[in-house]
């Protein structure tokens, strides 16, 4: 696979800004405002290394950051916590989506930065993203997985702080992030929740619901945090191993831990 020649491959922004932009001053402020905030560090680090103490949120509201590995069930918690305990909830993921959806300023960054590897037309024929294309990119690519993780976290962070004025009076707020300790998403919660599974479910439920073959699912579970890891930094952990009863209890008896 070839990709596109980059000046300078950790220079995101820098290196795949679309031609002709800077003739629109509107995108090329939003530009200009991203980069600056990409830049911010003198070098793209590893994100995965998050340090043993971590921020976190320590205003009044109750912050829950559902947080946990690809297929390991947090979409079931959260419908439990919205439905059942009318717990109003933001999902990282959706602004994740939005940040590539055709047209989008980042969309037009990972185009030109993978070309035609990674396109294909829409309906009304713009170009959009190939979504497993660039998933089976970034998750055989170190690089490459960190290249769009620093080009994607800040937009979704921005976003997610942006929505959760709007819940600003809420007693207790979800915030599901998929990527809480990697993309460094801690100080905007109070408490983080962990829903894990064995390995062998974990596989097996990501091949069922996205209907791939099991080397690419286990190339996405095997470049994640590992789960251990992750129990070592998060608050509580949920285990989704077993049946609905088993962990309907514990997250009710989370609920009332405060």
């Amino acid at each position: 696979m070839r990709f596109a020649v980059i000046p300078d491959a950790l220079n995101p922004l820098g290196a795949v800004m679309p031609p002709g932009i800077t003739d629109h001053t509107e995108e090329a402020g939003r530009l200009k405002t991203l980069k600056e905030k990409l830049t911010s560090s003198s070098t793209m680090k590893d994100q995965s290394q998050s340090p043993p103490n971590l921020p976190r949120w320590n205003g009044g509201q109750r912050r829950i950051g559902l947080t946990g590995g690809i297929a390991s069930g947090k979409s079931s918690i959260e419908r439990f916590l919205k439905e059942k305990k009318g717990l109003p909830s933001i999902d990282a993921d959706l602004f994740a989506r939005e940040a590539l959806a055709p047209g989008a300023l980042a969309t037009k960054a990972v185009l030109r930065r993978y070309g035609d590897a990674i396109i294909k037309k829409s309906i009304d024929n713009q170009n959009c993203l190939d979504r497993l294309a660039l998933r089976r990119i970034i998750f055989n690519n170190k690089n490459e997985r960190l290249w769009l993780e620093n080009l994607i976290h800040p937009i979704v962070k921005e976003r997610m702080e942006s929505e959760i004025q709007v819940y600003k009076d809420a007693k207790v707020l979800v915030l599901i992030i998929p990527l809480l300790f990697e993309a460094n998403f801690t100080d905007i919660c109070s408490e983080f929740w962990l829903v894990s599974c064995n390995y062998e479910q974990q596989i097996k439920r990501l091949i069922d619901r996205d209907r791939i073959n099991i080397d690419d699912a286990k190339a996405i579970v095997n470049n994640q945090l590992s789960t251990g890891y992750k129990k070592s930094l998060a608050d509580f952990i949920i285990d989704n191993s077993g049946p609905r009863e088993a962990w309907v209890g514990r997250v009710e008896s989370l609920l009332n831990h405060n």
